[in-house]
């Protein structure tokens, strides 16, 4: 059976961020993700974690002004001090937090930025903290997000991504397969998962269309979880999903799909 992460930033927003913990706790989950850590203190978290029982298996780079619509810096050509100081930043609380491993969001390609440059710039970025993070013991991750929720960021699908890995050619580098993001841009979920296994380093879940829990759209993910099993998928799967009601009062899909 699949482990499951609750992903703290989706999931139990009926109350507030640190309490979700030990929400999270109570619901059965050992795992936690959630996008940035970066607004607690680094050692409250820790402890909050510890207090629970819970690991903590990812969390993002910073990645620019999120409130003002940015969904990462990696492939601005301007902004490479900031991405530098945000590695940093990264490496002092997933050591604090022992988190394996933390995800890099390319971004929207700025206005004036070709392609090429784009691309450039992500990839020296990424030579830049995957360095970093491995002198660390940390896991670096790059996710494809479909051009549908995000119009103009610049990884889209799993192809680049693993291109995009083989141009880097460090060994700390790993692709983020989100299934609800690769249906949406690709399909292909099992063959893809089972080609490129050895390349994925986390899976991240939500069905299709609205985004909402496994179950409620058309991903059979009850064949994808034996699927995952079968071939030996050993990491967590993040619940990176908006629950239609409460959290709590969704969470049925687990016992029903993983029967």
């Amino acid at each position: 059976m699949p482990q499951f992460a609750a992903n703290l930033t989706m999931l139990f927003n009926e109350v507030p961020f640190l309490e979700r913990f030990a929400a999270a706790k109570a619901a059965g989950f050992t795992a936690v993700e959630y996008l940035f850590p970066y607004a607690y203190d680094k050692h409250e978290l820790a402890s909050l974690l510890k207090t629970n029982g819970l690991k903590q298996v990812l969390h993002n780079l910073p990645a620019g002004n999120w409130e003002a619509g940015e969904r990462g810096i990696a492939c601005h050509p301007n902004r490479v001090e900031e991405f530098r100081a945000g590695v940093d930043q990264a490496i002092a609380y997933a050591t604090a937090l022992g988190c394996p491993q933390v995800n890099c969001l390319a971004g929207k390609v700025p206005e004036g930025v070709g392609a090429t440059q784009a691309h450039a710039t992500f990839v020296s970025n990424l030579k830049y903290a995957a360095g970093k993070l491995q002198g660390a013991n940390i896991k670096l991750l790059i996710e494809p997000i479909n051009s549908h929720d995000i119009p103009g960021f610049f990884l889209n699908t799993t192809a680049q991504a693993l291109a995009i890995l083989d141009g880097v050619g460090c060994p700390n580098l790993y692709v983020q397969y989100d299934i609800y993001h690769a249906q949406r841009m690709e399909g292909e979920l099992a063959a893809t998962m089972q080609k490129h296994l050895a390349r994925i380093a986390h899976v991240q879940l939500a069905d299709n269309p609205g985004r909402n829990e496994p179950g409620t759209g058309e991903i059979n993910y009850a064949f994808l979880f034996r699927h995952l099993d079968a071939i030996g998928y050993t990491g967590s799967i993040g619940c990176e999903y908006k629950p239609r009601a409460s959290t709590t009062a969704g969470l049925g899909w687990i016992k029903a799909l993983t029967a």
